[in-house]
């Protein structure tokens, strides 16, 4: 199993996804609710993609193919951890910019 790769994988998916979740904050500042709510759902299928592979990993653990925690893997699930809580964040945020803009 090449590690290193499928961790490099895992940050690249939750790294758009945060980057999705951040913008989509922004969007919503700008009373752009429709892009912002693309953006979350953008960013919800870059995250989805890089659970999967979180669980392909996982799942070769389970199955004996990786032995040792290299450091990059704690890296890719800090990241993923990180894009987690600016989805939760960002539809936090555009659910208050738009009570604050449309009302």
């Amino acid at each position: 199993m090449d590690m290193e790769n499928i961790c490099f994988e895992l940050i690249c998916h939750v790294g758009e996804a945060r980057s999705s979740f951040i913008e989509a904050i922004q969007e919503a500042k700008k009373g752009h609710f429709a892009r912002a709510q693309t953006l979350i759902e953008s960013g919800k299928e870059s995250y989805s993609q890089g659970h999967a592979v979180h669980a392909r990993l996982v799942e070769a653990e389970m199955n004996g193919l990786q032995e040792r925690l290299p450091l990059i893997l704690i890296h890719a699930e800090d990241q993923m951890m990180s894009a987690e809580n600016f989805k939760i964040l960002s539809e936090e945020f555009v659910a208050l910019y738009q009570r604050l803009l449309v009302h």
